[in-house]
């Protein structure tokens, strides 16, 4: 059932095309006018409207424009949103190195240090062990000594912004051998163009997650010490060595005694101590560079919101349990969307078994159902976004999987990212606003998306937000825009406003960019408006809270309040692909579904049979 208008509806289609400008039409409208002055009218759409196949064409148009450019900045930035400088190696190359801080396990510490991240209390435990604290200085000082001194350098001088590409080289080349935080960090900030340049993005995407492996001895250790029980009462079966190893852990594959594949993840050791050690010393870095009002950016701001979901990573049983909540939310819509099982038995803090998946990256699998997979994709991250605010936050082409039976699966639940009803809402509303070229609706979207802090003054912004979506909806699209000028007058904007790209909206790009760039490969057409507004549509149409049936009769009714039949045909239209395009790629599910369904009615036949 469909929410209600709330309007008076038309059989008829209008349009303000010429073609169709006919008496007949004229009677048409007047026919279906309400009685009262007051109540809404039907009529044309406004002039200024903006169609879905306008915008997929103006969208696709200016993605060619971009590609094509000269402009090298364009270039890169477009690149780095795709997840096209990714390193998606299984294992590190041979000199890479890595320094953690074990060798304070012994002295106890561990109970000692937050399992949750809380700074005060980081604060308080590493303000009393000075020495451990020096020593890790000294250690990071050993690796990455001329990389800081040239940055405090850029700093006195002035010149932070024109050596920023020559400090993320240097940066991307030492800081694998940092250490976990550092990793994290780097490739967090390798998605914010509102702190770094195109170009330094690029060279920080090229950072590589993956370390050589530590001892497998160890690490059966910390399986014995975790679970309560050495290894091979635990496991049938594991592989001698691990299959792929990262900053914060590896990987083993094995088999279960009761036959089951699995994937055994076991954390470093010292990963806890070096990780807290190191957030300790880059928030007293923060705190100092606060005294330099020059500097926009609060590093401290920044370093507790990242924080704060990297400590997540640390807990897998929080992973595995973020895995479980996933697949129930994808399986009403999207069953055919596969995630790993978690064995929570089997799942500590610092070990996760979970089901082992065959299959290849989808951002290198040849299959002809690669574009449909991508469909799917798309569906999965907005339903995420737009539907249960349980936001995939690892967006990386390694971590989206074609089965050999052709279904998508999603690995990697360590990092999640919650999206509150306010933004769900404020996406679609920007969304419906967009389409009817609302450009004051807009700008408050703006302020409703965390873009703009409330209170600021928005007017100025207007008269450039109305330029910068004119042209680009406008017939000829990208072809009418002046890159140099946008970028210059979108500068100006961040330079005036306290203009921001909330965290949340960083990893949406990134995640929608990357399932674009694998999309683009077998299909040059692709259009991601083509592929998201079905997905809008059916929220709009089936969802009953109170904002998305608002967004419903301005999506079809405008800011005028005039009924566009067009419109509604565009979602009905849209709703009945997404009918379609969700029940795609879904692998052997329906045999499977079928030999089961009959296997039971067989066991009912042959038990009716055995009690007569």
């Amino acid at each position: 059932m469909y929410p209600k208008l709330g309007q008076q509806s038309c059989s008829g289609r209008c349009s303000n095309s010429s073609s169709r400008g006919s008496l007949q039409q004229q009677q048409h409208v007047r026919a279906h006018q309400p009685a009262q002055p007051r109540r809404r009218r039907v009529a044309c759409a406004a002039a200024t409207k903006t169609s879905v196949s306008q915008m997929s064409a103006s969208m696709k148009e200016m993605r060619s424009s971009m590609e094509s450019s000269e402009n090298e900045q364009l270039k890169v930035l477009m690149a780095g949103f795709r997840g096209q400088n990714l390193d998606e190696s299984d294992f590190a190359s041979a000199n890479v190195r890595m320094s953690l801080v074990t060798d304070l396990q012994d002295a106890g510490l561990t109970d000692a240090l937050p399992l949750a991240y809380d700074p005060e209390a980081i604060n308080r435990y590493w303000d009393t062990r000075p020495t451990a604290v020096i020593t890790r200085i000294t250690q990071l000082m050993g690796i990455a000594g001329n990389f800081i001194s040239g940055l405090a350098l850029d700093v006195a001088q002035g010149k932070l912004k024109d050596n920023e590409v020559k400090r993320a080289i240097q940066l991307r080349d030492i800081v694998t051998s940092l250490g976990p935080a550092y990793i994290k960090l780097g490739q967090a900030l390798s998605i914010r163009p509102d702190i770094l340049s195109p170009a330094a993005m690029n060279e920080l995407q090229k950072l590589c997650d993956k370390v050589p492996s530590f001892d497998s001895a160890v690490a059966m250790q910390v399986i014995n010490d975790e679970l309560g029980a050495p290894w091979y009462e635990i496991y049938a079966d594991l592989t001698p060595e691990p299959i792929a190893a990262a900053s914060l852990g590896q990987v083993y594959r094995g088999r279960l005694k009761t036959g089951e594949e699995v994937a055994v993840k076991v954390q470093r050791p010292g990963v806890l101590e070096t990780v807290t050690v190191d957030l300790y010393i880059i928030r007293k870095i923060g705190l100092f560079l606060r005294k330099f009002p020059q500097l926009t950016t609060d590093v401290v701001a920044l370093l507790d919101e990242w924080a704060a979901r990297f400590f997540d990573e640390l807990d897998y049983v929080k992973e595995g349990r973020n895995a479980t909540i996933f697949a129930q939310q994808m399986a009403a819509d999207l069953p055919q969307v596969v995630v790993p099982s978690t064995f929570s038995e089997l799942t500590s803090r610092r070990v996760l078994t979970v089901s082992w998946l065959d299959g290849e990256k989808l951002s290198q699998s040849k299959a002809d159902d690669v574009g449909d997979l991508v469909n799917i994709g798309v569906i999965c991250y907005l339903k995420q976004l737009l539907d249960t605010g349980f936001f995939h936050a690892d967006p990386h082409p390694g971590n989206l999987i074609r089965t050999p039976d052709g279904r998508l699966a999603v690995l990697d639940f360590g990092l999640m990212t919650q999206v509150d009803d306010d933004i769900k809402f404020g996406m679609i509303e920007a969304i419906s606003h967009l389409i009817h070229r609302d450009y004051e609706a807009i700008v408050q979207d703006f302020v409703t998306l965390q873009f703009i802090p409330p209170g600021t003054d928005l007017k100025p912004i207007l008269p450039v937000l109305a330029k910068v979506f004119d042209q680009a909806l406008e017939g000829g699209g990208a072809k009418n825009i002046n890159f140099q000028e946008l970028a210059a007058d979108l500068a100006q904007i961040t330079f005036d406003y306290p203009f921001r790209i909330p965290p949340y909206f960083a990893l949406i790009i990134r995640a929608i960019g990357v399932l674009e760039g694998i999309a683009l490969v077998g299909d040059p057409e692709f259009a991601l408006v083509d592929e998201a507004y079905p997905y809008i549509a059916k929220r709009l149409l089936t969802d009953e809270s109170p904002r998305l049936q608002a967004s419903l009769r301005y999506m079809v009714y405008g800011k005028q309040g005039i009924f566009d039949a067009d419109r509604l045909i565009d979602l009905l239209n849209a709703f009945e692909s997404f009918a379609v395009a969700s029940q795609s790629s879904r692998g052997d599910m329906d045999q499977q579904a079928a030999g089961a369904a009959a296997a039971y009615g067989n066991g009912r036949s042959s038990g009716s049979s055995s009690s007569s």
